[in-house]
């Protein structure tokens, strides 16, 4: 076959994301793929997945707001969700007593709009009662909201309330009674990568024409923010210029008379404060003062002395080793604390301001898991949620008091009593946490174990992978594997317990009565050993990453795991440009491959959508320098490239999925990667694209569930299809 010469436009059409052509160019492939999928079993495992989605006895932890607990919550007779909120005491008791403060349902039908709720944002009122809330929500699941402020009282919008029409918006609530708002009003405010450029002042009943631009970046950059601290005696507002996804200026108003100041931390650094501290967390060697710091290195100093050029003071409070990275760090009213992985798993840590930031393990984290942990009112308690999960280990849900926490006979906090037992509802785990909850087991998971391993990359870097493997599974090289990994943008993938990946895949079995494995994959490109783990895969860099995944693969193969033709591997977003170089440079190892609202034309990728704002990550394709390596890492290229490759090459089945509401990738490339698919003849490639859903390509539970089910059925079909 003669290799397309007009790569851009194979179909032109396919550009306009709602044209009508292209979405009737897409109904028919979609209708097709729904047919191939069609079976008893693929619509008993969406309604498997969709029934654990929907289960009443799902976790729920609220979030604090004076007397207001609250919590967003969807269901099979609530599809939309209601937002709610319950009082302390039934609550812990294990028994909330639910009031509905907005039925998402109910606005859907009496406004035409199917809402898709994107979060609340409370009034500041330290030591008080908040009641206004705004509220963001998207009409078809995309990164574009509408916001509207709430009453929480009047349980219903405020008359004269801000509202802002549908963007890409950020607001906070300021001082003054202002609000702090970056959004787009059109060309002129909106940067490269879509975002907006300028921070605004704005009163109620004020348009966003008539407000006061506070802060404006070049068009160049990704976009401007703004937040306010509003905690008593240490107000502040911070502002941000990212001038592309990792790097930007931090600047700051200590409301000290002293006007906006530029902080000065090095431009890849996560800044924060706390109260008079300034925190700096550079994401690559840093020397200043003298020092050198390694990369993922908390550092605190104190925020007026640094503001004056003093860097004296400044000093290192973790230092994360080789095998260590630092995964979050946060604050209550008296305390900080900090998630670290060392090999891809997790222990959390106290740390101490008032204490010379001493720093205290704090027991309770099983082996081979993941935390999660954020404050439970940081300007008023000590508390902490913490939530601890694995593979097969279902989440539980923990409060604690860092004031106890890890110390002998610490107790729980928040007026929790403490009880005999562990690891049960409205227990004391023995370790400073009361247990508020443990979820039940989701699937039948007795057949599987977990283990980690090491594969090696073609450049010698060991690579860690885990796997959920069939316990004492002959290594004949014939369990079914499906392998996930992402490797970009830092993101860990950790251990953590799925009911969609039990129920779609864990609990399947040949008709031999085999169970399949599970693999997460750690690959370069993600954040699982700090800042240089991801560094590592930058740019240029990028094969890298898939390099390393398909060593992880060689060793399942190598170890009679699986093979060829029972090894499958699924990404999105950054991990679709994964799975479709996958699928054009290791062909040989994948039997099918799922590759979702991905990145796959890297020549043209700034041009669509977000894709601007991702230059970091990969390079820019109008730079000349920049264009060689983001061909050779543009799968729709290399497949290009195929039409003229004389090898006899036995293609995996490859499904190709996206939505038309995809306002961060888009659907473009999907749409012409696959259009290139059908040019050169690939037979066994299949095409889905739902209206609506957004990047993650679910709007509710019912939608959630097709999108999980459509890969694992696919991917299963195509490996124990006789």
């Amino acid at each position: 076959m003669t290799k397309p010469t007009d790569l851009t436009h194979i179909h032109s059409f396919l550009d306009e994301i709602r044209g009508e052509e292209a979405l009737a160019w897409a109904a028919e492939r979609t209708q097709a793929t729904d047919a191939r999928l069609a079976s008893d079993e693929h619509d008993r495992v969406v309604a498997r997945i969709q029934e654990a989605m929907d289960a009443e006895d799902r976790l729920i932890a609220v979030s604090k707001h004076g007397d207001f607990h609250t919590n967003f919550w969807q269901d099979a007779q609530h599809p939309r969700g209601i937002w709610r909120t319950t009082d302390w005491d039934s609550y812990v008791a294990g028994d909330p007593r639910w009031e509905t403060l907005l039925d998402l349902d109910e606005l859907s039908a009496d406004e035409g709009v199917n809402w898709v709720w994107r979060g609340a944002s409370w009034e500041p009122k330290p030591g008080g009662q908040p009641r206004r809330v705004l509220l963001a929500l998207s009409p078809d699941g995309g990164d574009a909201v509408v916001v509207r402020e709430f009453d929480v009282v009047d349980r219903g919008f405020v008359d004269g309330g801000l509202e802002l029409p549908l963007a890409k918006t950020s607001v906070s609530w300021g001082f003054d009674d202002a609000f702090l708002v970056s959004t787009v009003t059109g060309d002129d405010d909106a940067t490269r990568s879509t975002y907006a450029r300028c921070v605004r002042s704005v009163r109620r009943g004020q348009s966003l024409a008539d407000a006061e631009v506070v802060f404006e970046i070049d068009a160049s950059h990704v976009s401007a923010g703004a937040g306010v601290d509003t905690t008593p005696g240490f107000e502040k507002t911070v502002f941000r210029d990212s001038e592309d996804f990792f790097t930007g200026t931090n600047y700051v108003d200590m409301r000290d008379g002293a006007g906006v100041q530029k902080i000065g931390a090095p431009g890849d650094a996560r800044v924060g404060f706390y109260q008079d501290w300034l925190l700096i967390r550079p994401m690559s060697t840093w020397e200043v003062g003298g020092q050198t710091y390694p990369a993922g290195t908390v550092l605190v100093v104190k925020a007026a002395e640094w503001l004056a050029g003093e860097r004296s003071g400044l000093r290192a409070v973790l230092v994360p080793e080789e095998s260590e990275s630092v995964q979050a760090v946060g604050f209550t009213k008296n305390f900080g604390f900090a998630v670290i992985m060392k090999d891809v798993a997790s222990r959390v840590v106290r740390l101490d301001p008032r204490n010379d930031w001493a720093v205290t393990e704090l027991p309770g984290v099983p082996e081979l898991s993941s935390v999660s942990m954020w404050p439970f009112d940081e300007e008023n308690s000590d508390d902490v949620w913490m939530v601890s999960e694995g593979f097969l280990q279902p989440p539980t849900l923990q409060l604690g008091s860092l004031a106890t926490a890890g110390n002998a006979g610490g107790g729980a906090g928040s007026g929790a009593a403490d009880s005999d037992g562990a690891a049960e509802a409205g227990s004391d785990s023995g370790a400073g946490w009361r247990v508020i909850g443990v979820a039940p087991e989701r699937f039948d998971a007795s057949a599987h174990e977990v283990s980690q391993h090491f594969a090696v990359s073609d450049d010698g870097t060991r690579v860690p992978y885990f796997l959920i493997a069939p316990k004492d599974a002959p290594l004949d090289g014939k369990t079914p594997v499906y392998v996930s990994a992402y490797g970009g943008f830092r993101v860990s993938r950790t251990p953590g317990y799925s009911a969609a990946v039990g129920r779609g895949w864990l609990e399947r079995r040949t008709s031999e009565g085999r169970a399949p494995a599970f693999v997460v994959a750690n690959i370069r490109g993600g954040g699982e050993y700090g800042p240089e783990w991801h560094a590592a895969a930058l740019r240029e860099n990028r094969p890298r990453a898939y390099e390393d995944l398909a060593a992880v693969v060689r060793d399942l193969h190598e170890r009679g795991v699986s093979s060829p033709a029972f090894t499958g591997m699924a990404g999105g977003s950054n991990g679709g440009l994964l799975a479709g170089n996958m699928y054009v440079r290791y062909p040989e190892l994948f039997g099918a491959i799922s590759c979702g609202v991905p990145l796959l034309d890297m020549l043209r990728y700034t041009q669509l959508s977000a894709g601007h704002s991702w230059i970091a990550e990969y390079g820019d394709p109008d730079v000349p320098g920049d264009v060689e390596h983001l061909r050779d890492i543009s799968a729709t290229h290399r497949l290009a490239d195929t039409a003229d490759d004389p090898r006899d090459v036995a293609w995996p089945e490859l499904l190709v999925w996206t939505t038309a509401s995809d306002d961060r990738v888009g659907p473009v490339q999907a749409r012409h990667f696959y259009a290139l698919l059908e040019e050169l003849g690939h037979r066994n490639a299949w095409y889905h694209e739902e209206v609506d859903g957004g990047h993650s390509g679910s709007v509710d539970h019912a939608s959630a569930a097709r999108t999980a089910a459509r890969s694992y059925s696919f991917i299963w079909d195509a490996m124990t299809r006789s």
